[in-house]
C-alpha cells in the first residue's frame, strides 16, 4: 500500500508533468479564447505569469475566478483597506466579465490601490514566474479555485495561504476523496480556511484532517449592485404603467422557457415587458432570434424597449442593478438548467421579489434560508416549465403586496451578516509575513 504522503507527492508530480507537456498547445487554446471574446489579446502575457508591477510596501494578492467570487471579495477589500491603510491589493481573475466587474466596482478609495492580472494557466514555469514577480506578503483565495502547481510555487515562496468563503459541493468532495492524501496536502497549504456553510465546513474538515469553521457567507454581506440614477429614473418614467418582469443572469436553455412563458402571460397583462440578462452579453444577439415575431430589442445594439417592444434583451455588462430596481418580479438565472443558480441576494437586497427554478445547488443553503422565510417563490423545469412560469410570474403582478412581503423578508435576511467582512478581515492581517 502507497502512503498518503507518497501518494501526494505521486500526483503532484503527475499534474506537474501532464501541464508541462501541454503547455506548447495552450497558446493556441488562448487564441482561440481571443477569438471568442474570453481573452483580451494584449493581456495574454499574463496567463504565462509576466507583466507583475509590484507597488512598494505591503502586498495581498487575491483570487477570485469569476463574477460571484468577485463580488464576494470586494467588501473584504474594502474592511482590509480599511484596518490597514498601507495595504495595497493584487486581485487575480479567470474571466474578462470579472475584470470589467471590478474595474466597475472598486471604490475611488481602493481603486488606486488595486491592480488587476488575469490568472496564469497553472503550467509550472508559469506559475513560478507569477509569485516570484509580484512576492505577495499574503494569497486570499475566494470560495474553491485549488490549482496544485500555483499553490505549490506560492509555497516555496514563502506566502502565507488563506481560503475564505470556502465553498465545496458534494460532487467535488467525492471526487477529491479519491485522492485523500493528495486533498490534504493541497488543503495543508493553508494557514486559515473559513467555510461559507456548515455543510461546506464539513466536507473540507473530512479532507483537510483538521477542524474547518464556518463563519458565514460573504455573500450576504456584498453592498447592493448599483445604477445609474438619471437611466433608472429614464426607464422608469419610460416603462410607466407597464407590467415588467426580469430574467436575470440566464444561461443556455433557459431562454426559450423564458419567451414561452412571455408568450402566455401577454394575453392576460397588455403592455408586458419581459427583460432577459444573460449571463454572458455575447449570447444577446441569440437570445434576440428566439423570439421569432416578437417584437424585440437590444439595449447592447442601443435599441429601446419602446411601447412595442415584448422582449428587451439587456446583452450589456454590470446593469443587473438597474434592472431589479425596475423588475415587479425576477427570475433567478442558472436555476432552470442545471447549471447550479446564480446568486439571489442580489434581487433580496434591492426588494425585487425572487422566483427561482429547481437547480440551485451553488447556493443551496442561502435557498433554504429563503424558503424558511417565505422569501421567495419556485418554479419547476421539464416540459411544464414555461406555463408552471408564467403562473408564477402571473400570481406576483397580480398580487404586488404579497410581492413586496416576499421581497421584505428577504431584504432582512440579506443582511444578516453585514459585519463578516470586518471579523475576516481581522483574522487576515496577522498571517502577513513579517517584512524582509
Amino acid at each position: 500500500m502507497t502512503p498518503p504522503g507518497l501518494s501526494a507527492r505521486i500526483l503532484a508530480g503527475a499534474w506537474a508533468l501532464i501541464a508541462s507537456l501541454l503547455a506548447p498547445l495552450l497558446p493556441l487554446y488562448l487564441r482561440r479564447r481571443v477569438a471568442k471574446g474570453k481573452e483580451i489579446a494584449e493581456r495574454l502575457p499574463e496567463r504565462q505569469g509576466h507583466a507583475a508591477a509590484r507597488p512598494q510596501g505591503r502586498l495581498i494578492w487575491c483570487h477570485a475566478a469569476s463574477n460571484g467570487e468577485t463580488l464576494s471579495l470586494l467588501p473584504l477589500l474594502e474592511a482590509l483597506a480599511k484596518q490597514d491603510p498601507s495595504l495595497s491589493f493584487l486581485v487575480t481573475t479567470g474571466t474578462v466579465t470579472s475584470a470589467r466587474l471590478l474595474e466597475q466596482r472598486l471604490s475611488p478609495e481602493l481603486a488606486p490601490r488595486t491592480q488587476h492580472r488575469f490568472l496564469p494557466l497553472d503550467v509550472p514555469r508559469w506559475v513560478a514566474r507569477f509569485p516570484a514577480g509580484w512576492r505577495p506578503d499574503l494569497a486570499v483565495i475566494v470560495e474553491s479555485e485549488l490549482w496544485p502547481n500555483m499553490l505549490a510555487a506560492a509555497g516555496r515562496q514563502g506566502v502565507p495561504l488563506a481560503l475564505v468563503n470556502a465553498r465545496m459541493s458534494a460532487r467535488s468532495a467525492k471526487t477529491w476523496g479519491w485522492a485523500p492524501g493528495f486533498a490534504r496536502a493541497l488543503l495543508g497549504r493553508f494557514a486559515l480556511i473559513l467555510a461559507q456553510t456548515e455543510a461546506d465546513a464539513a466536507r473540507f474538515s473530512a479532507l483537510a484532517g483538521r477542524e474547518v469553521p464556518c463563519w458565514g457567507n460573504l455573500k450576504y454581506a456584498a453592498p447592493p449592485l448599483p445604477a445609474d440614477a438619471a437611466e433608472l429614473a429614464r426607464l422608469k418614467a419610460a416603462w410607466a404603467g407597464r407590467p415588467v418582469w426580469l430574467a436575470a443572469s440566464t444561461h443556455p436553455g433557459e431562454d426559450e422557457i423564458i419567451i414561452a412563458a412571455h408568450r402566455l402571460l401577454a394575453p392576460d397583462h397588455p403592455g408586458l415587458l419581459t427583460v432577459i440578462v444573460p449571463r454572458h452579453p455575447p449570447r444577446g444577439p441569440d437570445i434576440a432570434g428566439l423570439a421569432g415575431d416578437l417584437p424585440v430589442a437590444r439595449r447592447g445594439a442601443g435599441q429601446e424597449a419602446g411601447q412595442g417592444v415584448a422582449v428587451y434583451v439587456a446583452d450589456t455588462l454590470g446593469e443587473l442593478g438597474l434592472f431589479y430596481r425596475l423588475a415587479q418580479v425576477a427570475l433567478i438565472g442558472g436555476s432552470l438548467v442545471p447549471h447550479g443558480g446564480q446568486n439571489p441576494l442580489e434581487a433580496a437586497r434591492l426588494g425585487c421579489p425572487i422566483l427561482i427554478g429547481p437547480h440551485h445547488f451553488n447556493f443551496a443553503e442561502i435557498i433554504t434560508r429563503l424558503r424558511a422565510a417565505h422569501a421567495l417563490a419556485e418554479t419547476p423545469d421539464g416540459p411544464g416549465a414555461a406555463p408552471a412560469l408564467a403562473a408564477q410570474v402571473a400570481r406576483l403582478l397580480a398580487d404586488p403586496a404579497a410581492g413586496q412581503a416576499m421581497a421584505g423578508a428577504a431584504a432582512a435576511l440579506a443582511q444578516d451578516q453585514a459585519g463578516l467582512p470586518e471579523r475576516i478581515a481581522t483574522s487576515l492581517l496577522p498571517l502577513i509575513r513579517p517584512a524582509r
